[in-house]
């Protein structure tokens, strides 16, 4: 049988509290234990965690669960990926060192069984956006990296994560965002995808996170968008059977 390969994203693992992150977390674990029965790859597309930031010897605390079977897997021989993405950009090299996940900085085309795949988080992608592209750059930047090293863990993440999980929770607790979220998929992300498909062609599927709205967008006659939901509230996820790729749904 064709091995699989699978595309999760936007997780946000953390938010809204330790307890209703468990519930996601435990559940997105009985996915990969569903996904490792035939896959080849697994691409987790970005924001696994709502704050992640690496300390030369301190990690954020928890996900003992998660990790674990990551690292359950990739030691059976399934190639792990993370894109990272807007929430977990200052994931450095402990998940490959520790993990033997592949960490992946910026979008990239990779083949798989003659079909062509661009697959980048999503963030930042397209016209517009300005303020959040400066934003972005300003966390990039290795001297701000280092400076926020120098905060003591315990308040360096407590802080973090307190910003991280208002903004984010605000938007869960307003409801559905399907509209505003389809706006710019629209605005923003197809310009971006209809950019890149002329100077290449060849690309069968364009992959993308972030926006946590999951749609499948014909581009041409033979290439389509895909933005993959998140596991917040959606819990959608893509696959690729060597012939064709689709969206589902994953219920326990």
């Amino acid at each position: 049988m064709q091995k699989k390969v699978y595309f999760a994203s936007d997780f946000h693992f953390g938010i809204p509290d330790r307890a209703a992150s468990l519930v996601r977390e435990q559940l997105f674990v009985d996915w990969l234990e569903m996904a490792r029965k035939d896959a080849s790859e697994i691409y987790l597309m970005g924001d696994l965690f709502d704050f992640w930031f690496e300390y030369k010897t301190v990690i954020p605390r928890g996900y003992v669960r998660l990790l674990g079977k990551l690292a359950e897997i990739t030691d059976s021989g399934i190639g792990m990926h993370l894109f990272r993405g807007n929430h977990d950009m200052w994931a450095f090299d402990y998940l490959n060192k520790e993990l033997n996940i592949e960490i992946h900085r910026d979008p990239e085309i990779h083949e798989f069984n003659g079909k062509v795949f661009y697959l980048a988080h999503g963030d930042g992608l397209g016209p517009g956006d300005h303020g959040y592209k400066f934003i972005k750059m300003v966390f990039a930047n290795r001297i701000n990296q280092w400076l926020f090293r120098w905060i003591h863990p315990d308040l360096g993440i407590r802080i973090a994560l307190f910003w991280s999980r208002q903004s984010r929770f605000a938007n869960m607790i307003k409801g559905d965002t399907a509209e505003r979220d389809r706006h710019f998929i629209d605005s923003r992300l197809s310009v971006h995808s209809h950019e890149m498909l002329a100077s290449n062609p060849s690309i069968d599927y364009f992959v993308y996170g972030h926006w946590h709205y999951p749609s499948d967008i014909p581009l041409t006659e033979k290439c389509r968008q895909i933005t993959l939901g998140d596991w917040l509230n959606k819990f959608t996820y893509a696959v690729f059977d060597g012939e064709e790729m689709k969206l589902e749904k994953f219920s326990s």
